[in-house]
């Protein structure tokens, strides 16, 4: 074979140089599309689930505050003064029936001015027999001139003299029995023992508070209302209220204050609460008023962002980006939420994972757990007031 010169021999490496870089560059051009594609497609900056928003038929309702007080508060008191209070009864929170006694003083120095008065009353008695029969027999013997005119009409006028002392003494009599009956404190109505003063030993003045007594142990929720929702509310509507011990109590509307207060532009709006029941006087709470229903465009909650004080959802687009959309939210219900403007059913959004996303972003979809499901709204539920 013959020898190649140098020459030969370098031209000849430069030609197998030039294939094997043709070659790498013919099979580069050849890669598959897909493989391009995931090599320019954009890394997906979080995992999401979506969901979309779904109508529901919810309650409307409008929130109000108050306080729970007794329906009427009687006032029970001494209607004796300067005796001495020997006897209590009861205590705060008894209840008690109307006529029993609460408590009881001294009433020996009133027993004894009765029996005074009862001898006063049988000696006008004993008067009165003896003036009726001289005046009997001075009319007897008006007509035979055995009395002058003069006689015969003084017995008559002592006679009518004696029977209105005898009236005045039967009702000085009276008078003192009730003074005997008032040494007993008794109940005006059923109820419950709200308050007491009374003290066995102390010697109570007239008009004396002794007892407070909640009539009937009924009580009432008196809601502060704008005026301007004032008609939407009606006697016999149910309220749903919270107390401040987390007890939920249903009550009934019973009337609306005929005035509104002219510095806050509420009106009091009175509802009867059960009885016996969870609340007490004196409590606060927070209650809605039953309206009637609505159509309601709802979320899971978890697909609600909030930020800087607005809310915020995010569309999932075609192109696997998200757009940050501005919503306003209303009535909640469960685990769920009303959205009143800025997305259409349609749309799909993200249900969960929104809260780390930023407008733009590029996520990947997962599909939602079998258990993940859209919950109906409860019976309980206490949406978002009206305003």
């Amino acid at each position: 074979m013959k020898k190649l010169s140098t020459k030969q021999t370098v031209s000849l490496v430069l030609v197998v140089a030039v294939g094997a870089v043709g070659f790498w560059a013919t099979t580069a051009n050849h890669a598959k599309p897909a493989e391009k594609a995931a090599a320019t497609k954009p890394k997906a900056a979080l995992t999401v689930t979506t969901t979309q928003p779904h109508s529901d038929d919810w309650p409307l309702t409008l929130s109000a505050n108050g306080s729970i007080a007794a329906w009427q508060e009687a006032v029970v008191g001494s209607e004796l003064g300067g005796l001495l209070l020997a006897e209590v009864n009861v205590n705060v929170g008894d209840v008690v029936k109307r006529g029993q006694v609460l408590a009881r003083f001294t009433n020996e120095s009133v027993a004894a001015q009765v029996a005074q008065q009862k001898a006063a009353v049988e000696e006008a008695r004993a008067a009165l027999s003896e003036a009726e029969a001289n005046a009997e027999r001075a009319r007897t013997l008006a007509n035979s001139g055995a009395l002058s005119g003069q006689q015969t009409t003084q017995y008559v006028i002592a006679e009518r003299s004696t029977k209105a002392r005898l009236m005045s003494a039967q009702a000085r009599l009276e008078l003192e029995q009730i003074r005997l009956r008032q040494t007993q404190v008794t109940a005006p109505d059923d109820g419950v023992i709200s308050s007491r003063t009374a003290t066995v030993g102390a010697v109570a003045a007239q008009g004396q508070e002794l007892f407070k007594l909640i009539r009937k142990n009924r009580l009432e929720w008196r809601a502060e209302v704008n005026a301007s929702d004032l008609l939407l509310i009606k006697p016999g509507q149910t309220v749903k209220l919270r107390v401040t011990n987390g007890v939920t109590v249903d009550g009934k509307v019973r009337m609306i204050a005929p005035t509104v207060d002219a510095a806050t532009r509420n009106a009091l709006v009175y509802v009867d609460l059960p009885t016996p029941g969870s609340a007490h006087a004196g409590m606060f709470g927070s209650g809605q008023f039953e309206l009637g229903h609505s159509a309601a465009l709802t979320l899971p909650q978890s697909a609600v962002v909030m930020r800087d004080g607005f809310s915020y959802v995010y569309q999932l687009r075609k192109d696997d980006k998200v757009a940050q959309t501005k919503v306003t939210l209303g009535r909640r219900v469960g685990d769920r939420i009303e959205v009143l403007n800025g997305i259409t059913a349609a749309m799909t959004l993200v249900a969960k994972g929104a809260g780390f996303l930023a407008d733009g972003d590029t996520v990947q979809v997962v599909a939602a757990p079998a258990s993940v499901s859209a919950p109906a709204p409860a019976a309980s539920a206490a949406p978002l007031a009206l305003k």
